[in-house]
């Protein structure tokens, strides 16, 4: 099977195409260079050309905060780049997965978001994912839309390792604790999107590790797990100015939708959170 997978100097675009290659697939793996996702005519060539059966579309502006002042940049790549694709998508009739995010949801209550529950974002960046999510569902027939979170992956920046530079600089970290969710390791999550992109299980999904925590307990586990005497101290989200955009504060996802079509779960967040610290450098 070949697959056009774009984002791949991106923590989970470069697990993608691991995963896809030990499977002895067809990964063609493609970034800014070979194709930059808000122009067009650049996307309509290289898919083409490519000769692809589906596209696994991991590109994004992922600054949080940095969104909030660059809402145009922002929306003309997780937005319009999006929807570059899917018509490419739609023009040959080829399958695609869309890698979206917890944050389409407004963050209220406690109940686990459900994949077809109403999306209201509340940040610049939630809202260009979701204006992504609505431009795949109007043009693609063959789609998956896939929601993940908190993602951590070898390629790439992230809370993990943020946490290990601080530990390792202050001894001491302050983390807000009010916000709950589950970490993604995009080991992990690579080999679910490549088992799925083989099926004809189209429709929206929630894949995150398994367990719930809050970024403090996140945290708390990073510095066990390293063997590091770290004081983790935990904060509210009001009390953290830091932080441009606001966050959910309820990231909690069912995957049960996962479990119903046949797919493997990923493993405990935890145990992927030990696994990783085993990959990285620290």
């Amino acid at each position: 099977m070949r697959v056009l997978v774009t984002g791949v100097k991106g923590q989970l675009g470069h697990d993608v195409v691991n995963e896809m290659e030990k499977r002895g697939l067809t990964p063609i793996g493609v970034d800014l260079a070979e194709m930059d996702i808000t122009d067009k005519e650049a996307c309509d060539r290289v898919i083409t050309e490519a000769n692809v059966e589906a596209v696994i579309h991991c590109a994004a502006y992922t600054a949080v905060d940095a969104a909030e002042d660059n809402v145009d940049v922002c929306m003309k790549v997780n937005a319009g780049g999006t929807r570059n694709i899917a018509e490419v998508c739609k023009k040959l009739g080829i399958k695609m997965m869309y890698i979206s995010t917890d944050y389409v949801f407004d963050g209220q209550g406690t109940r686990p978001w459900e994949p077809d529950d109403e999306r209201h974002p509340l940040n610049v960046y939630g809202q260009s994912k979701y204006e992504g999510e609505l431009a795949v569902e109007e043009l693609v027939e063959k789609f998956f839309t896939v929601r993940i979170a908190w993602v951590f992956g070898v390629n790439g920046k992230n809370f993990i390792k943020t946490m290990l530079r601080i530990g390792k600089e202050r001894g001491a970290a302050s983390v807000v604790d009010d916000q709950i969710g589950s970490p993604t390791y995009t080991y992990d999550l690579a080999r679910l999107l490549v088992d799925m992109i083989q099926t004809d299980k189209y429709g929206r999904y929630h894949a995150t590790n398994e367990g719930l925590c809050s970024w403090y307990e996140f945290a708390c586990e990073i510095f066990r797990a390293a063997g590091m005497d770290v004081k983790v101290t935990p904060v509210h989200s009001d009390e953290y100015p830091a932080a441009k955009a606001k966050r959910p504060m309820n990231s909690r996802m069912s995957k049960e939708k996962l479990t119903e079509n046949g797919f493997e779960r990923l493993p405990e967040w935890k145990d992927a959170v030990a696994r990783y610290l085993k990959e990285i450098t620290w």
